[in-house]
């Protein structure tokens, strides 16, 4: 009876333990937005903020292969909108309301600086996942 005890003890909290670790599968989903500037022209492009598609950060909180979305932007910008030398940047979170609040900030940086915004619809640029 003594050892019944024990193995329903240690069955309980270990079941009590993964239920709380396997919240949510451990995936939160993650948002970014682009930017793209240059120095020779005084349009700024940016994008809405998206939901990436199966990504999630990696255990330092940073986007696996964001090098790769800004590559895309950069690409867009340059093949499709005919802007080469432009410097794109992603900025990602888990947090849509967040990176909300930083995308208006950063475009309050620019308009402060007598730049001309001009969204990038989701219909024409949308970030994909790389491949692997």
């Amino acid at each position: 009876m003594k050892y019944v005890k024990i193995i329903f003890a240690v069955a309980f909290v270990f079941t009590l333990c993964t239920a709380f670790t396997m919240k949510n599968g451990g995936n939160k989903p993650v948002y970014a937005f682009g930017i793209a500037a240059s120095f020779n022209d005084s349009v700024v492009y940016y994008t809405e903020v998206q939901l990436l598609d199966s990504v999630s950060l990696d255990k330092n909180g940073f986007l696996p292969k964001r090098d790769l979305y800004s590559y895309q932007l950069k690409n867009y910008i340059e093949y499709d909108l005919q802007k080469p030398d432009y410097t794109c940047m992603i900025y990602f979170a888990e947090s849509k309301k967040k990176l909300e609040k930083e995308a208006a900030k950063v475009k309050g940086k620019y308009k402060k600086d007598v730049m001309v915004l001009k969204a990038i619809e989701p219909v024409k640029f949308t970030f994909k996942k790389p491949e692997e």
